[in-house]
């Protein structure tokens, strides 16, 4: 059974750092391409970050190119979205999701709840 469960959310101020992680079980990271996305209240959603499964290939979106780095610890089951220089834009709902092959691309088969990302002052 496959299952994402994120954490790491949280407040943080301007300019800040978060490290969201997303735990995964019911299959192994080395074998399928993952994703973290995003969603604002009223907004759709927003796919910032890629990584295909064998970990040597990632790519972003440019509102997050720079400051934003998705890596996975195999041994972990773990994959992580390193947050850098955070911005009130970047307040959203923070989610993984796997695809159902090597890389992230066309529709993701399962995601996870989500972890809430609030940039303020």
């Amino acid at each position: 059974q496959v299952q994402l469960v994120e954490s790491g959310g949280g407040l943080v101020q301007p300019g800040g750092s978060l490290r969201l992680s997303c735990l995964a079980s019911g299959f192994s990271l080395s074998a399928y391409g993952m994703a973290w996305g995003r969603q604002a209240p009223g907004q759709g959603v927003d796919w910032i970050a890629l990584i295909n499964s064998s970990g040597d290939r990632t790519a972003y979106s440019n509102s997050v190119k720079g400051r934003f780095t998705i890596s996975k610890d195999i041994a972990k089951s773990t994959l992580f979205l390193q947050m850098n220089n955070l911005k009130p834009e970047d307040t959203a709902q923070y989610f993984c999701a796997k695809y159902p092959g090597t890389y992230a691309g066309g529709h993701y088969d399962f995601r996870g709840q989500g972890t809430q990302v609030t940039v303020s002052s």
